[in-house]
């Protein structure tokens, strides 16, 4: 079958929204990217409030079981566990992507389409300066194009459309670069958020937008942030509780809700999709970070990259850095 580099035909603008998750992976580990997604559907307007588990019952599933076609879309932390290897969490962020583009041959390939500006920064890192594996890692390859071409054909079917999928990963010395200026890791966070709300704004104008994302931190209040974020833009407060905190910004062309809340991923499908996403290309950056460590320090066992094994992981390379030219700010993140 003969690969198309163009995006799937969208439906006509009127009487329609887009619905965004946003999720991170990665906010915790002293090794290895923070990585941030969104993942967006075009629905129509009818279906705003309507749980897209629900309206996509026939194709995706909450509770996946072998044999069952439908493709999971979870929460990353209950679909993937490392012993268990990547293929299923590979198979639905692959499909999602194969829902909007065709799925990519390999990870450049990916990150060109979902995260272009991390490209540039890769050279600064001798782990992924001359990576690039070929996909599906561990998953199917058949399979998995097959998973995204059917999850984009059953989701038209009930005039649901994957509309965009963003990423932007943040390696770890340009981390510890925005954390210096900063201070704090979740303004950095917050930082990674707002650029990709701009970034879907910008690829789909025209249409009411619904973000979602988790409550970041034991932040209550966003007001301030967005302001700063969208200067262009006149803020609402819609609510502001322990459960949620509600936004609008109002502007030129179509307006923008936010909606940061508790346990997104159970809440919301965008949301569970945006988890899938950044896990995997998280774990796609680490997997060649082992890659490149194990040729330079045989012996030395992979990591998640995680505290505590990520700790160890630093202590048995430590001694090697100064041969292999490697800076502990390039290594180790901060905070």
């Amino acid at each position: 079958m003969q690969c198309r580099s163009a995006a799937r035909k969208m439906p006509p603008m009127s009487e329609r929204a887009v619905l965004v998750g946003i999720d991170e992976a990665g906010y915790g580990p002293v090794l290895g990217p923070l990585v941030v997604s969104a993942v967006a559907f075009d629905v129509p307007a009818s279906l705003v409030d309507a749980s897209l588990w629900t309206v996509l019952r026939n194709c995706v599933t909450t509770s996946p079981r072998p044999r069952d076609r439908r493709l999971p879309i979870i929460d990353s932390k209950k679909l993937y566990q490392r012993k268990d290897g990547l293929a299923q969490l590979e198979r639905s962020a692959l499909a999602l992507v194969g829902a909007r583009l065709d799925v990519p041959a390999t990870a450049r390939e990916l990150l060109r389409r979902i995260a272009p500006a991390v490209l540039p920064t890769l050279d600064a890192y001798p782990w992924y300066r001359s990576a690039d594996p070929r996909l599906p890692l561990e998953s199917d390859s058949g399979g998995t194009r097959v998973a995204g071409a059917t999850l984009a054909r059953d989701a038209e079917a009930c005039d649901v459309h994957v509309a965009g999928v963003f990423c932007e990963p943040l390696p770890e010395a340009h981390y510890n670069r925005l954390v210096g200026n900063t201070r704090n890791k979740a303004v950095v966070l917050f930082g990674l958020t707002t650029r990709l709300v701009q970034r879907v704004a910008e690829a789909l104008p025209g249409r009411p937008i619904r973000f979602v994302a988790d409550k970041q931190g034991a932040r209550g209040h966003y007001g301030r942030m967005l302001l700063r974020s969208f200067e262009d833009r006149r803020l609402v407060i819609v609510e502001e509780s322990e459960e949620s905190s509600v936004y609008e910004l109002h502007g030129s062309g179509a307006s923008w809700t936010l909606r940061f809340c508790v346990q997104g991923e159970a809440k919301h499908l965008p949301v569970a999709a945006a988890s899938i996403l950044s896990k995997y290309v998280r774990e796609l950056f680490m997997s060649m970070f082992n890659d490149w460590w194990a040729a330079h320090a045989p012996g030395v066992a992979a990591t998640a990259g995680y505290y505590q094994d990520g700790m160890r992981f630093v202590n048995d390379v430590r001694p090697l850095l100064p041969r292999l030219g490697v800076r502990l700010e390039q290594l180790v993140r901060q905070r």
